[in-house]
């Protein structure tokens, strides 16, 4: 059975981490692996009233029967990936599930001061300060440690692409998610503002070791209303006081800073979508759009407003919308996968 691809078609914070979630309860892989950068993107899940969020783990930790692998292509930070094993092995047995591929080069402090200290990412670009950018620079330079090298890890070290591949090859399902979106990538994004490595989904079939041939779906999420946080353009920002009017005001999961509020981008989803190869779209967020719309878990029950606004959307990428999410919590959707595909 082929993998699904699951990434961010805008400036991330897209809702990822919900939907990743959701189909890792509906359709129970084997493995769920993460690509990506590192622990600069938050991923924010909400089960029973409960918001966890992760930095290292993929977001569907919450599916207890699946393998969490972590692909080499990621950089860890063995503080922050410890600290996610203390905080939720009690409840979700993360410590006796996750594997992290011995070549990922790993963050250290000095990588993390560099971040924060550099004025041009720090106050130009407005990084995280997590380090990611440096590390990856010395990883470049062949100078980075790996997980490895690293004692504290000796007990989670694995071979993400022979497990992965192995699974495919027994016939299981293996889900993999990204990082960040499509607008920060360091090829396709608002550069100089984006973060360090590329996030499409070529990319994060490449973190985890799998080829082109493996991937059978691939599932862009876009917000209803897109989010950007740190310096860059966005197009179709509108001011705060007119999000606020709108009902909408977040903060980064990473950061905690205030994020910036956009209303729908028909052009940048389209060239998302093809670059990222979509097979499938996933809306967040159209109870922001319409109220009523909250936790509606039927088509049939959505206001005219909201299927307009659906139709729009795949007119627009030429991708069928395929789940739509109408609240935080994991049942909170609607999935016409069955329907459309």
């Amino acid at each position: 059975m082929p993998a699904t691809i699951v990434v961010g078609g805008f400036w991330g914070d897209e809702g990822k981490g919900k939907i990743i979630s959701y189909i890792a309860h509906s359709d129970k892989p084997k493995i769920i692996a993460r690509g990506g950068v590192g622990p600069n993107a938050g991923h924010t899940v909400e089960v029973e009233g409960k918001k966890f969020g992760v930095r290292m783990l993929p977001s569907g930790f919450v599916y207890k029967d699946a393998r969490l692998l972590i692909g080499a292509g990621v950089l860890v930070d063995p503080r922050v990936f410890l600290n996610e094993l203390d905080v939720l092995d009690k409840d979700y047995n993360v410590r006796g599930r996750v594997g992290v591929d011995y070549r990922c080069a790993i963050i250290e402090e000095k990588h993390i001061q560099e971040d924060r200290g550099d004025e041009h990412l720090k106050k130009k670009i407005g990084t995280t300060g997590t380090g990611c950018g440096p590390a990856n620079v010395d990883r470049v330079r062949r100078k980075a440690k790996q997980a490895k090298d690293i004692p504290e890890l000796k007990d989670y070290l694995a071979d993400v692409p022979l497990e992965i591949n192995n699974a495919l090859d027994e016939g299981h399902f293996v889900l993999i998610e990204g990082t960040q979106g499509f607008g920060l990538s360091l090829y396709y994004g608002t550069y100089p503002y984006v973060t360090s490595k590329d996030t499409t989904a070529s990319s994060i079939a490449a973190d985890v070791g799998i080829g082109p041939t493996r991937v059978d779906d691939v599932v862009v999420v876009f917000k209803t209303f897109p989010t950007r946080v740190g310096e860059g353009p966005f197009p179709t920002e509108i001011p705060q006081e007119e999000a606020e009017k709108l009902g909408i005001v977040e903060y980064g999961t990473v950061t905690g800073r205030r994020r910036r509020i956009g209303l729908w981008d028909g052009k940048m989803a389209r060239y998302a979508a093809m670059v990222n190869g979509a097979t499938q779209v996933a809306i967040t967020g159209i109870d922001k759009l319409d109220k009523e719309c909250y936790g509606v878990t039927e088509w049939s029950k959505l206001t005219p407003k909201a299927k307009e606004f659906i139709e729009r959307v795949e007119d627009e990428v030429k991708v069928p919308v395929t789940l739509i999410s109408t609240g935080p919590e994991l049942h909170q959707i609607i999935d016409l996968r069955k329907e459309k595909l």
